[in-house]
């Protein structure tokens, strides 16, 4: 199957892309790598009459340092952290993250924004970029707001976005040498997506402390009392239950042991040594 017919505009810049977005009405899709929005297109789950492409918007291809934290314009490629073409606002983890994304073919392409767009709940940037603490930076004719990423993904595939609106930009704060980190995911092969992950953030400089739990159908589960979760793995999988209630009992099983091993390696330990 093929797209259904569509009309194209390539964009320089993000208020161009707000003024298309503006003039086209409400059946006009931003694409940027459509790593995504390209296979639902050629099933025709989504049918725009207007496709504008960012992927060539100039401020939205370059990262921008803000002393605290590291800007990333939304369309800022996987492969471009991966590679260090784009700073690195952590201990590399960043890089590591974007590594792990499926196929280098699709971090050829993908991009930051349009991963947190889609927010797919099993995607690695939905999980690990709000365990950073990240933000997303909103631009409409309107003007621009500002939402951490855990109260701009509402749900599968559901975001917070309003109308006319495009993420511009993805805020990541910086983590110092003595931040911990640990993210783990259960895939069936390399490249698919997570069936269960979880990832962990110790950074007492900032005295933060997050767990998220993702890949659970809907947004990632930021765990209330992360301290909690340290004093020790018989009590994960009991919290996961009352956080997460119905959820089956084999789910709450890969989930309890991801984030096992997400403390493990955010501890200094092997993944292995969190193994049952």
């Amino acid at each position: 199957m093929k797209a259904a017919a569509f009309a194209y505009t390539a964009v320089a810049s993000s208020a161009e892309a707000i003024g298309a977005l503006g003039s086209s009405g409400p059946l006009a899709k931003v694409a940027a790598g459509c790593q995504s929005l390209g296979p639902m297109l050629n099933l025709r789950l989504v049918r725009p009459e207007r496709l504008i492409d960012v992927s060539r918007a100039v401020d939205m291809r370059r990262t921008t340092d803000e002393g605290d934290a590291l800007v990333y314009g939304g369309a800022v490629t996987h492969a471009e952290i991966e590679d260090g073409l784009a700073p690195d606002a952590t201990p590399g983890w960043m890089a590591s993250i974007a590594r792990g994304i499926a196929y280098r073919a699709v971090r050829n392409r993908g991009t930051i924004g349009g991963s947190l767009a889609h927010a797919d709940p099993a995607a690695d940037w939905v999980v690990t970029l709000t365990a950073l603490g990240a933000e997303v930076l909103l631009c409409s004719p309107a003007g621009a707001r500002r939402l951490p990423l855990s109260q701009f993904v509402t749900g599968a595939l559901a975001t917070a976005l309003r109308e006319g609106e495009i993420v511009a930009a993805v805020r990541v704060p910086k983590r110092g040498p003595a931040a911990r980190w640990g993210y783990w995911k259960f895939v069936r092969k390399r490249g698919e997506f997570a069936k269960a992950s979880a990832a962990v953030l110790i950074d007492t400089e900032r005295q933060e402390t997050r767990i998220v739990i993702g890949a659970i159908e809907r947004a990632p589960l930021v765990v209330p009392d992360a301290q909690a979760m340290f004093a020790g793995p018989q009590t994960h999988r009991a919290v996961l239950e009352s956080l997460l209630p119905g959820r089956p009992q084999g789910s709450l099983v890969f989930h309890a042991a991801a984030l096992r091993r997400a403390i493990a390696i955010a501890q200094g330990e092997t993944a292995q040594a969190a193994m049952p």
